[in-house]
């Protein structure tokens, strides 16, 4: 069936759950499975007297510790109202009857978690984090085999029967039985879920953020970015839609390879399925199961609806952050009331949903407004966080025998033995878990084939570390390094504006034309409503795959910065840097690149050649953003020396958001010219960032970025020697010395590079 796509809204909210929904599992027209970490598989009906609330009808009991995975088994003589399959965090893979409401099977095998459960025919194939897949008939195991070098985490049939496993070693295999006729590379972080595209092939959603479409040929036919951290899950629909579930909370809803709606939920979208209808199921981490649809008469009422965007706007105030602070825990507005005590000294306060900052006038002994306070864009996925210390994994643990689960913290450069030690001693807990603690962290951090460094000695015997089943040896094989930063993947940019702000500023400058003998460079009001369609269009985000820009709404932007006073033209680029995010804008603006008439060439020269910081802000942060689009790469690369030459002497502004933006400009042209093997270019981009680097008294984060860059270049370009030439290593070394933990984390991953040279 075919959907036109209007706006998916609230439909009915299943509640019953009493931790995190994991899973979703859609019966037929039956009725719809969902799975929890509180340890249950619970079964929804659809209530017939409204035909859009589900009625709580089953609660199946009996994993020890949370429950992921779910299939449906449709109905028949042994399960005359139909059956589930689930798999848990307790290795064991359970068939329930739902006659019943009891097991019919307990599938013991595996050795770590199940991941993934489907019906194959009678058969049951179930995959797990020990790598393997296990094939049952009738609650006997039948087959084995080792899919993956590291934790499988995804598995689906195809149509044609034919099935797809994804892994944590970034990868995606297509099998017929047990031989892998295909591997499709090029996630750059675990594979964690699965789909089919009807007609077209497989999708895939990774920690890396991203979605990908592969045909089974395994050429990759799109990819789908727009979720700022982990990809949990994929789901498409015969219409065309897609649905994907993210830890960044929201669902997001992509058409033709363009995100066309997102919905934000109160915490972590674990799953995300459609129904035959077209309506979306979500299980979240608040504990509740979502339906969304686009059918008038499912949608919920009006009180229901408003209570749901409260319960998001919590959230959102609870975890939200602006310059590093809670917003919960910044002061109302009563808070500039106070005095200040020097000038210039700022304040941030809460303004509603925003945290807003102010400067303290002593002459006119008053506080000055700012304006809103903003975070930048990420340097990296969200990486969670225990007792207040960042980590790159933390596990949930389920030691079993009724004990709690347990929160194990690990870091890619830890070694897994001394981090198991380390733990068990803090959890008092027997140090004969030991092995199966670090197979635990192996397994789930794709380090399958680790081997220990030959320096690392047992802190309970002093020599090397016990490995049962292995023979004794003296020495072990170094491990691959690995590196906490680099190398970095992905553009960075500048996305988020203030839009209402630039339409004033623009209006208010207009204003000043109007009234003093540059009257002639005035527009009229025509051209300034012309503007403000302009900012509606980059406003409604949700429509950047059908919205458009007309040459002339272009051409107006441009004739703005050619023709107003220079220090006036500030609020345009800042305007021109949010139209070239817009897929359509960048189309219309690529056509002003020409030489002789290059519109960025002649900003960078325009505001380099008196050079005030917001104009130098915007601009940078302008070109920063055209590293997003890969029609401009080849421009990029081509105007490099023209671009990094313009704006070189950015680096030393006193202003720390130049600053960032040079750095992050520096970082976004070493991740291009890497892939462009470019040896030239990247030579200058790290001259540049070397320059950055040793500057300690530049801000963190500008230095952090230049790090990174250095660090990229070095590990993946090819002017590593050139950079131990520049003595990259007593910068190296001051960074690792950093009070500022990502410095000396970066730090230490160049050192490291070094040593391998």
């Amino acid at each position: 069936m075919d959907i036109d796509f209007t706006e998916y809204k609230l439909s009915s909210q299943l509640r019953g759950h009493e931790d995190d929904a994991r899973g979703i599992c859609i019966c037929d027209n039956v009725g719809i499975a969902t799975s929890s970490r509180d340890r249950t598989v619970r079964f929804w009906t659809l209530d017939q007297s409204n035909n859009r609330d589900y009625t709580l009808s089953k609660i199946l009991l009996g994993h020890t510790s949370f429950v992921g995975p779910l299939a449906w088994i449709p109905p028949s003589d042994e399960f005359p109202e139909g059956g589930l399959v689930s798999g848990g965090m307790d290795t064991l893979v359970f068939v329930w009857n739902l006659a019943t409401g009891e097991k019919e099977h307990v599938l013991k095998g595996h050795q770590l978690q199940v991941t993934g459960v489907f019906l194959d025919g009678s058969d049951i194939v179930s995959t797990s984090v020990d790598c393997t897949l296990r094939r049952w008939k009738k609650g006997q195991l039948v087959e084995v085999w080792e899919a993956h070098k590291a934790a499988v985490q995804a598995v689906i049939k195809l149509p044609s029967g034919e099935l797809v496993t994804g892994s944590s070693d970034m990868t995606l295999k297509l099998w017929k039985g047990r031989s892998c006729v295909h591997t499709y590379v090029g996630h750059t972080d675990t594979v964690r879920g699965l789909a089919f595209m009807p007609a077209l092939g497989i999708i895939s959603a990774s920690h890396d953020g991203s979605m990908r479409l592969w045909a089974l040929s395994g050429q990759l036919l799109m990819e789908m970015v727009g979720h700022t951290s982990i990809v949990y899950s994929v789901d498409a629909h015969v219409s065309g839609l897609i649905v994907s579930g993210s830890e960044d909370c929201f669902a997001k809803i992509w058409k033709d390879g363009a995100c066309v709606q997102s919905i934000e939920h109160p915490g972590c979208v674990w799953d995300a399925k459609f129904l035959e209808n077209g309506d979306i199921v979500t299980a979240c981490s608040d504990g509740v199961v979502r339906i969304w649809t686009v059918h008038q008469d499912k949608i919920a009422d009006l009180l229901e609806l408003e209570s749901y965007s409260s319960q998001v706007s919590q959230f959102k105030c609870s975890r939200k952050r602006v310059g590093g602070l809670k917003l919960e825990d910044l002061p109302g507005l009563d808070a500039l009331q106070t005095p200040g005590t020097s000038d210039g000294q700022t304040k941030v306060v809460r303004e509603g949903d925003n945290g807003v900052a102010y400067t303290w006038n002593m002459r006119e002994y008053k506080w000055d407004k700012i304006g809103e306070v903003i975070d930048g864009p990420d340097d990296s996925l969200t990486r969670p966080v225990l007792d207040g210390i960042q980590y790159d994994y933390v596990f949930d643990v389920d030691i079993g025998d009724g004990e709690p689960i347990r929160k194990l913290p690990y870091n890619r450069s830890d070694n897994p033995y001394a981090a198991a030690d380390k733990w068990l001693l803090k959890e008092n807990l027997p140090l004969s878990y030991r092995q199966q603690i670090v197979e635990f962290i192996l397994q789930n951090t794709g380090q399958k084939d680790f081997s220990l460094d030959p320096s690392f000695r047992d802190p309970f015997t002093g020599s090397g570390a016990y490995i049962p089943g292995q023979p004794s040896k003296s020495e072990a094989s170094v491990e691959k390094p690995t590196f906490k930063h680099i190398p970095k993947k992905g553009m960075l940019v500048f996305d988020v504006a203030p839009f209402d702000g630039i339409l004033k500023k623009i209006a208010e400058f207009n204003s000043t034309l109007l009234s003093d003998v540059n009257k002639h460079l005035s527009v009229p009001d025509a051209e300034m409503s012309r503007i403000g369609n302009i900012v509606k269009i980059l406003k409604d985000t949700s429509r950047y795959h059908s919205s458009k820009f007309s040459d002339g709404d272009v051409d107006l932007v441009l004739k703005l910065l050619n023709s107003w006073p220079v220090e006036m033209i500030f609020p345009v680029v800042d305007l021109l840097r949010m139209v070239i995010l817009h897929p359509d804008g960048a189309t219309v603006l690529l056509k002003n690149t020409s030489d002789g008439n290059d519109v960025f060439v002649e900003l960078a020269k325009k505001v380099t050649s008196s050079p005030l910081p917001p104009n130098l802000l915007t601009s940078i942060r302008a070109v920063a953003n055209l590293f997003k689009n890969s029609m401009y790469h080849d421009w990029l690369q081509k105007k490099r020396a023209e671009i990094l030459d313009a704006f070189s002497s950015s680096y030393s502004s006193s202003n720390k958001n130049i600053q960032v933006a040079y750095s992050t400009l520096m970082l976004n042209y070493a991740i291009l010219l890497i892939e462009k093997k470019d040896e030239e270019g990247q030579a200058q981009v790290l001259s540049a960032a070397l320059e950055i680097a040793e500057d300690e008294s530049l801000d963190t984060d500008s230095r952090f970025r230049a790090l990174v860059a250095i660090g990229s270049l070095m590990l993946e370009g090819l002017v590593r020697k050139i950079a131990v030439d520049f003595d990259v290593e007593s910068i190296a070394k001051a960074a690792k010395a950093s009070k500022a933990t990502k410095i000396a984390e970066v730090g230490a991953d160049i050192e490291l590079i070094i040593k391998q040279s």
